[in-house]
């Protein structure tokens, strides 16, 4: 059938059949056209005509298209969008083909790979991840952002998850799999993150890029990242110099904060909007470059572990809080620095314009006042920094001098080198420019031996220079003094030997100048690749300074402190305070609180009304840690922490609707996430748990996560409950305590303090929040009501620790109650007291042999459903 079409179509099918999963920008003219099914999905995506041609066959074929012209626009929808376009271009002049010109893809653009525009945002990183399958439970990860040239990878042992939580830090939205990939796993990755998924198979190193493997000895390590660079390589299909030193990293390097915890803290982007306002990122960005606004959420992904290379920063964000006019000068500085890494990556690339030239040119600059300011700080680790601020003076030196300073977009069509770079290009400009100072003198003369004002020396592409006079002024002129070249409606055109000599000229000078220019363009743009190594350190280096003197500028302006850190695991906060709460605040006074946990106070059992700050306050701790770990000053008025090595959260309520989870099992696989992975050195918040169930199974839960940490992890833990019964733990777990938010009551109506005090809360406050909330007043009393019911039966003594008999007993009383109670009814139906049938007996026989402090929180939750189910079936 194929033999049948056009052979222009024939040409598109051979194209497409090598890009099945792209759309193909086939260039026809001044269009890039799609058919069959491309044309069909473009046109709905964007939006755009959908017409037909004839291609051979009786069926006239899809077809739409989008000018050439402004293309980018919508490749960039596109891949917005997830998907990937490949761009199809003549590869031979049409004037010097018979028939069908050759046309190959020169490009395939990417989620992963893209370059420029819209869809790429300055100050966050777009990294195209790989993934390797070695033996069980054993993958390699890696990750590059090809705007940059930076490249990762690592070896993660255990399971899966641990590949997502590296795909959700990572924020990659492509991933490089091989075709072998289970459909499961693919599906895990798609759907949780909605990362596009390519396929590439060879991972054997290809010798080009063997120099970037930097001692890289580990075979996993070497497979994992080729198969990265072979589908970079193949698709791109252009330099890729620009791509630096592959760095092997350990997810053991840096604090550990699970893709749940990331998001419950809202480190980066908050849970309600997914926007950046509201995150711990929105408040600490006060970069001035997108580089440093990159590399400061890459440091609050991965806080540091190591203690020197955290006092380093401390010392450096010190240094530049007491010298305020620096930093004000550093700050002035960086400003005026452009995105050197991605500068350097479109250089490379070959996409670099003279505009961005410039951009290169102001930016270094800066650098020897930059250099100088920091060098004559008084802090070692500040003259380090200084010593690696490099000016490139060649690279400023050649740009000064080769490019104008207000150049086109467009490096094909002249008017970008300065006069004086090149002897040749003179005397082309010479030519042209006197060239065209005699036809504005012959268009003075004429005008003087005709008498006729309105003649005019104009220029047309298709006929050259003309003389041109309206009719009305024909009779003026003496027969044979012009050859007459065009008629028009209204004037006739002529031209004359002269005039035509000249035209050669100056054409010939222009097109000459044009092709010299563009070809001095890529030399000068040649040389600065050789300098693309010395601008990315130079880039890493501008970064740090941006991010430490961001620091700085946020810890003074908000009255951090410098923290110290304990060896012996203790936590002393004084008057601390929620980072991005108290800026939400603004005016309004915030409620600091403290906090001191030491070996005699490892858990913090928090008890008090909703809505009184219980979250809030476990937040601001898990900040606090985090924020001291990526070397910035803290919010209180005094700090001492450990270093911990993880960080695990389990606040909020949501389901994962994607992948089927109630808001319970969420709560349950997110608690033994922590428990599973946690360590004595590690920080736990947990928030409410158990709530997702019936009061005495939640309840049970959570005295047995509470027990098990306790007993068997040791980790810092605040939990906050609002069972009260379990406050009674305080007297059989020696390392909890009680403490508790203070809420008031004033005519009726809670008040919250906000303040965090020792011991236990002496009640809930519900009902009262249920009025804040104005419930309906008679909906509050019948509430108060039962309230009083429910706490006049036999409950759990306050006075002892819940057991999972007496939770059982009082279910099961309770269930069949001596009242149905109801919101609505004031005569309550009385029952008879229900026995326990030999089923329920055999149950509770059953709970007596299981050994609590044996189970983990999930064997207790299993057990539970399973004798669940047996008293309902």
């Amino acid at each position: 059938m194929a033999a049948t079409y056009t052979p222009m179509i024939q040409q598109y099918l051979q194209v497409k059949a090598d890009y099945q999963d792209a759309f193909l920008f086939f260039r026809l003219g001044d269009f890039y056209e799609m058919f069959f099914d491309d044309a069909i999905k473009a046109s709905q995506e964007l939006e755009i005509t959908l017409t037909s041609r004839e291609g051979g066959t009786e069926d006239r074929i899809p077809m739409c298209g989008v000018p050439y012209h402004s293309a980018p626009q919508y490749i960039e929808r596109l891949v917005e969008k997830g998907f990937k376009v490949a761009i199809c271009e003549q590869t031979e002049d049409p004037r010097q083909v018979k028939g069908i010109v050759k046309r190959e893809v020169v490009q395939l653009i990417t989620p992963g790979t893209m370059m420029e525009g819209r869809g790429l945002n300055e100050k966050e990183n777009n990294y195209i991840a790989t993934l390797s399958i070695f033996d069980e439970n054993s993958y390699g990860f890696g990750y590059s952002d090809l705007s940059t040239g930076e490249n990762q990878v690592t070896i993660l042992e255990g399971e899966f998850e641990l590949v997502l939580n590296e795909l959700a830090l990572s924020g990659a939205k492509e991933v490089v799999i091989p075709a072998s990939l289970d459909e499961a796993l693919k599906g895990k990755m798609k759907e949780r993150f909605g990362a596009t998924l390519s396929i590439e198979d060879n991972e054997n190193l290809n010798e080009s890029f063997s120099v970037l493997l930097n001692g890289l000895e580990d075979t996993k390590l070497t497979k994992t990242i080729s198969r990265l660079f072979n589908y970079l390589y193949r698709t791109q299909k252009r330099s890729l110099d620009h791509l630096q030193p592959v760095t092997r990293y350990e997810i053991q390097q840096f604090m550990k904060i699970d893709y749940y915890s990331k998001r419950n803290l809202e480190l980066t982007e908050t849970i309600r909007s997914k926007g950046k306002k509201g995150s711990l990122l929105w408040l600490l960005d006060e970069t001035k470059t997108a580089m440093g606004g990159r590399l400061l959420k890459h440091w609050i992904d991965r806080p540091l572990i190591q203690k020197v290379e955290i006092l380093r920063r401390q010392s450096l964000v010190e240094t530049f809080m007491s010298h305020y006019f620096e930093r004000q000068d550093i700050r002035e500085k960086l400003t005026e620095v452009y995105d050197l890494e991605r500068l350097a990556g479109r250089v490379a690339f070959g996409n670099v314009n003279a505009r961005d030239l410039i951009q290169l040119k102001r930016s270094l600059m800066q650098i020897p006042a930059l250099k100088a300011i920091i060098h004559d700080l008084n802090n070692e680790a500040a003259k380090l920094l200084a010593e690696q601020l490099d000016p490139c003076e060649e690279v400023v030196d050649i740009l000064e001098r080769a490019i104008m300073e207000n150049p086109p977009l467009s490096i094909k069509e002249g008017n970008i080198i300065q006069d004086g770079y090149h002897e040749a290009l003179d005397r082309y400009r010479d030519a042209s420019r006197n060239g065209k100072t005699w036809i504005a003198q012959l268009e003075r003369e004429e005008r003087e031996k005709t008498g006729i004002k309105t003649l005019k020396v104009g220029y047309n592409r298709v006929f050259g220079y003309y003389i041109e006079v309206t009719k009305a002024n024909l009779h003026l002129l003496k027969d044979g003094q012009y050859d007459r070249k065009q008629t028009l409606t209204n004037a006739e055109r002529f031209i004359t030997p002269d005039l035509k000599e000249k035209e050669a000229l100056i054409l010939q000078a222009e097109e000459k100048s044009v092709e010299l220019e563009y070809e001095l363009f890529t030399e000068i743009r040649e040389f600065v690749k050789g300098y693309i190594p010395r601008l990315q350190q130079l880039a890493k280096t501008v970064s740090e300074i941006d991010v430490l003197q961001c620091f700085a500028s946020i810890s003074e302006e908000r009255h951090y402190v410098k923290p110290s850190f304990s060896d012996e695991r203790i936590i002393l906060l004084k008057d601390g305070r929620h980072p991005v709460v108290e800026k939400v605040m603004k005016a309004q006074e915030y409620v600091p609180n403290d906090c001191y946990m030491d070996k005699d106070r490892e858990v913090l059992l928090i008890t008090g009304p909703n809505m009184s700050g219980k979250s809030t306050y476990m937040r601001q701790i898990a900040l606090t840690a985090i924020l001291a770990q990526i070397g910035c000053f803290v919010p209180a008025n005094e700090a001492t922490l450990p270093i911990f090595d993880q960080v695990f959260t389990r606040i909020g309520a949501a389901d994962d609707l994607i992948s089927g989870q109630s808001t319970f099992m969420v709560e349950m696989l997110e608690a033994n996430n922590a428990i599973e992975n946690a360590t004595e050195n590690s920080l736990i918040l947990f928030d409410e748990i158990g709530r997702g169930t019936s009061t005495y199974d939640g309840m049970a839960l959570a005295q047995a996560i509470i027990e098990y940490i306790h007993n068997r992890i040791g980790a810092k833990t605040l939990f906050s409950t609002h069972y009260h019964e379990l406050t009674v733990l305080e007297e059989e777990l020696k390392q909890l305590k009680n403490i508790h938010v203070s809420a008031i009551e004033q005519n009726g109506k809670v008040v919250f303090l906000h303040k965090i005090k020792e011991g236990a809360a002496d009640k809930s406050y519900g009902i009262h929040v249920a009025q804040l909330a104005n419930l309906p007043a008679s909906l509050i009393g019948r509430a108060k009501e039962i309230l009083h019911a429910f706490e006049s039966q036999d409950a759990p003594s306050s006075g002892q620790a819940p057991t999972v008999e007496t939770v059982k007993i009082a279910e099961t009383t309770k269930a069949s109650a001596d009242a149905q109670l109801s919101f609505f009814d004031e005569n309550p139906v009385v029952k008879e007291k229900a026995t326990l049938s030999s089923k329920e007996k055999r149950a509770l026989d059953q709970i007596k042999e299981i050994d609590i402090l044996e189970l983990t929180p999930m064997q207790a939750m299993n057990t539970l459903y399973e004798l669940h189910k047996k008293l309902k079936h």
